[in-house]
């Protein structure tokens, strides 16, 4: 299908987009990698007047190393995510959950940001910024702010970015000394994620001292796993204690049904793949 007229509006800074935004009120949309925009625009899901196209900011093009933590701008994309040295030694959860995504030709033109920002309760990269404890530098015309992730992921395809609002930057805390894992069950021909689960675990000694766990698409946004993070910590690395805490993944959650899964599928195989992320990222 052909979508909707629109105006289009090409910025080159942050300023120029939140600008444009303004002007164009609250029927516009940001464009970066087009990924996930473009289909709806196609199918006319969304008809929005005006287009602002960030893709040739600079800004949210670079990946920096803040010390305690990574800064990746928005507009980085989802391939170099996957692949980016600093990401691979310092956030691996991130790298490995990016290389999980769609195909080759999506991953070299999605943004991680714009993935973040259209907030499917199917997508990988919001998962692992929730397991993460990532924050979302956000640019408005009343200048910029930051949000956690507990608090920027809102409800279905929704999160606290305005309408005159741009998301810049995700600041990505290091997680040097943590094993991490990302294990999701899809259809073999799409690779959106039928359930998912990010895991970061710290071990010493032998023991759990620290977890976090995110599950994709139980629900209308990343959801922790807090009762399994909770049952984790203070136990024995070993299949036995982790099987045992993993039979809480479903708790709290609300897995819808659909022609891929009904919810009482979902909640199983949360607990299963919890079960296998945890193991993994423990080393056992």
């Amino acid at each position: 299908m052909i979508p909707s007229a629109f105006d289009y509006v090409k910025a080159t800074t942050v300023d120029e987009a939140v600008a444009a935004l303004v002007a164009a009120g609250e029927d516009a949309k940001i464009l970066g990698g087009g990924q996930s925009l473009l289909p709806v625009l196609r199918l006319r899901l969304n008809a929005p007047s005006t287009i602002v196209d960030i893709s040739n900011v600079a800004e949210i093009r670079t990946i920096t190393d803040e010390g305690s933590s990574l800064l990746i701008g928005a507009g980085v994309t989802t391939d170099e995510v996957a692949n980016n040295a600093l990401v691979k030694a310092h956030a691996p959860l991130l790298s490995m959950t990016a290389e999980t995504v769609a195909d080759r030709a999506i991953r070299h033109r999605g943004t991680f940001g714009g993935s973040c920002a259209h907030a499917d309760p199917a997508g990988d990269l919001p998962t692992a910024a929730a397991a993460l404890d990532c924050e979302f530098v956000i640019a408005g015309p009343g200048g910029r702010r930051t949000v956690s992730a507990a608090d920027f992921f809102v409800d279905f395809f929704t999160t606290a970015v305005g309408p005159d609002e741009v998301l810049v930057a995700v600041r990505v805390p290091k997680t040097d000394g943590w094993g991490a894992h990302y294990e999701k069950f899809n259809r073999t021909a799409q690779a959106w994620a039928i359930v998912g689960v990010a895991a970061l675990v710290k071990v010493d000694g032998g023991v759990i001292t620290d977890a976090r766990v995110a599950l994709t698409n139980m629900g209308p946004k990343p959801i922790r796993a807090t009762s399994v993070e909770a049952a984790l910590k203070g136990q024995p690395a070993t299949a036995d204690a982790i099987k045992a805490a993993a039979a809480s993944a479903a708790d709290g959650t609300k897995p819808t049904s659909d022609v891929h899964a009904d919810a009482e599928f979902r909640s199983h195989l949360a607990r299963v793949l919890t079960g296998r992320a945890v193991a993994t990222a423990a080393g056992v």
